[in-house]
């Protein structure tokens, strides 16, 4: 960036250019942009006019040249060099307060930070740059260009975050203010983006009209870049329904134009979807050398999001080629790197959350391949008894039985995965977190960082301990009250800190030895809140008391003073957005297993509690686990 460069390499009609734009100091992005838009992808042109404007202390041209040589480099996958120079031109526009060149800084080190994965980091510099832009009374063109700009880099930073709903919404927004400026390469854009979450959400025919609508606008503007994206992404979703010669048809042609073009994220895409069309072919070498060619290209530019998918490839590779050690050490290898990705410092608050879901995903699909490699594992048991075994009856019965037998177990085996995945989904309801987080982000927004700092340690530890749990099948009740207790706490901020939750122990309770099923008691709790005390005026309170039972049961008592069980239900019935609430079927089903495998019994009532006058006065649950 210190470079000094030679006038003598420098065209002469460019320096007059320089000098004239000197001469008269434009302070805004339009005017400087207007001069140069032709040269503002010339490196070497752009640190000639950094270096004039630097002796004439022209600060805005600085900016301008600065940003315009580090969004060619992040093109090129250079994101450190990119991000030391958008830094230093977001330095030089706070010096003299230019908020032209301010926004666009900090756009466009969100576009570096999300291209590396950092999402966090992106997503606090966008959304300063939407409400730095958003903040001025009369925006001119490029303004209103920037604020577009910052609402689809925070679109792109949801659906990393796989909120493709909010992502989506946030696109279309910046699509109709593109409308309104006409904009063509704006809506190109993002028809792009939009196209990209539908196909991520696997409606593919959504998918496609978007991406051909941004393809259209592209060829219109003749945009090399954004034609050669729209094709490959078309090609995508061609190879996602099966079609692998027309996803090669659009693919072939795009291997030197995206070389060409010199954007290394673009290339090492195009070669990563080749092979995976030539491995859906059965072409496994042709697969193999364009894959791994792809996978090179994003190691040498770290692009690890790529990465993963080029090692997912190879893994259904292997897969197909019958190397299953292989394949399980390739998807092994996306799984660490996807890890890595999610739970950096990028997510800090949200860290937890994020990463610990994506896990959850990714073990599934390890799991899935892990079924494949038995199933495969078993097929070749019965070739090898079946070849050995005559074809006598009492074989044949043998092998049908044994069959029979196994599918049960699988039956049984695939009915308990289902179940805790169900109880952690009920768990991690999507509503209750990112409300959470909305309830946290408040204190935030008020500047009251003592009570978001508090609450969300107490948020993280609560997911931690959620997804902890889900991880076993039994925990300590003194583990599950601890549990209980942060989610109260949460809770409770929306409702103003106004419900009063008390636990209550026999003293001769030993709730390190009593055993319960993870997360088997928060249902009930959910729903003492939000049926029972959420429509309640006055007064909130909710009780859990833990007592010994003398045929070798503990009954744990929730306790509420909300609205009665029908009025709550009257109350569901008329709701527009109806809550579903499937935690206590869950949790039943899970309390008849926890029991059965101790060859025990359990028991769960709900009593409706009423006063002397006959009004609903609240509601009981008992909840009767045996002592293990």
């Amino acid at each position: 960036m210190s470079n000094k460069v030679s006038a003598q390499f420098i065209p002469t009609a460019f320096k007059k250019k320089v000098e004239n734009l000197i001469t008269v100091s434009p302070k805004e992005y339009a005017p400087i942009d207007n001069e140069f838009r032709r040269e503002k992808r010339d490196t070497v042109l752009m640190a000639y006019l950094n270096q004039e404007a630097e002796k004439a202390n022209y600060y805005e041209a600085q900016a301008y040249a600065l940003n315009h040589i580090g969004r060619t480099l992040r093109n090129l996958s250079q994101f450190e060099k990119a991000e030391m120079y958008h830094k230093k031109a977001l330095k030089i526009s706070e010096e003299v307060n230019s908020i032209d060149f301010r926004v666009l800084s900090l756009n466009w080190l969100g576009v570096v930070y999300r291209r590396i994965d950092a999402v966090k980091t992106a997503l606090d510099y966008n959304q300063e740059a939407l409400r730095l832009a958003e903040s001025v009374e009369d925006p001119s063109y490029h303004i209103k260009r920037s604020i577009n700009v910052s609402l689809n880099c925070i679109g792109l930073l949801y659906q990393t975050l796989e909120q493709y709903d909010l992502a989506i919404k946030q696109f279309k927004e910046a699509l109709k203010l593109e409308y309104e400026l006409n904009n063509k390469l704006g809506l190109a854009i993002n028809y792009q983006n939009i196209g990209h979450c539908y196909e991520l959400e696997g409606d593919y025919d959504e998918a496609l009209e978007n991406y051909r609508k941004s393809l259209a606008f592209n060829e219109e503007i003749n945009n090399n870049m954004g034609r050669i994206i729209c094709k490959n992404s078309i090609a995508q979703i061609h190879l996602k329904q099966d079609m692998p010669n027309a996803a090669l048809v659009l693919l072939e042609p795009l291997q030197e134009q995206s070389i060409q073009l010199g954007d290394n994220s673009i290339t090492s895409s195009v070669f990563i979807n080749l092979g995976w069309a030539e491995v859906k072919l059965g072409n496994f070498t042709e697969a193999e050398k364009h894959i791994e060619k792809g996978l090179d290209i994003a190691k040498q530019y770290n692009m690890p999001s790529i990465m993963v998918l080029a090692y997912k490839h190879l893994s259904e590779l292997e897969t197909m080629r019958g190397n299953y050690n292989a394949a399980l050490q390739y998807f092994k290898q996306a799984d660490e790197l996807d890890k890595k990705i999610t739970s950096g410092t990028n997510f800090r608050y949200m860290q937890d959350v994020i990463s610990r879901y994506e896990t959850e995903k990714k073990n599934n699909e390890i799991a899935d391949l892990a079924k494949e490699n038995e199933l495969v594992r078993l097929r070749l048991r019965k070739n090898q008894t079946t070849f050995l075994v005559s074809a006598l009856a009492i074989g044949l019965i043998a092998s049908i039985l044994y069959i029979l037998h196994r599918k049960y177990q699988s039956q049984n085996e695939k009915r308990v995965l289902s179940l805790e995945q169900n109880m952690l989904r009920s768990q991690m309801n999507p509503h209750f977190l990112f409300n959470s987080l909305n309830s946290i982000k408040l204190y935030i927004i008020n500047n009251d960082q003592k009570n978001a700092v508090h609450y969300l340690n107490k948020f993280s530890k609560l997911v931690r301990k959620i997804l902890e749990a889900s991880s076993s099948k039994e925990i300590t009740l003194e583990e599950e009250l601890e549990t209980l207790e942060l989610y109260m706490n949460i809770e409770n901020i929306r409702f103003s800190n106004e419900i009063d939750f008390t636990i209550n122990i026999d003293k001769n309770i030993d709730l390190g030895q009593i055993k319960i099923p993870s997360l088997a008691l928060q249902p009930f709790l959910e729903n003492a809140l939000w049926h029972g005390l959420s429509p309640k005026d006055g007064k909130k309170k909710v009780s859990l008391d833990v007592a010994h039972k003398t045929n070798g049961h503990v009954t744990i008592t929730i306790e509420d003073n909300g609205i009665g069980r029908e009025a709550a239900h009257i109350n569901k019935e008329n709701r527009v957005l109806k809550r579903k609430s499937v935690g206590i079927n869950i949790t039943k089903e899970r309390l008849a297993n926890f029991a059965k495998d101790y060859q025990n019994s359990f028991e769960v009532q709900i009593i409706d509690l009423f006063d002397d006058s006959g009004k609903a006065r609240g509601t009981k649950v008992e909840v009767e686990i045996p002592v293990i």
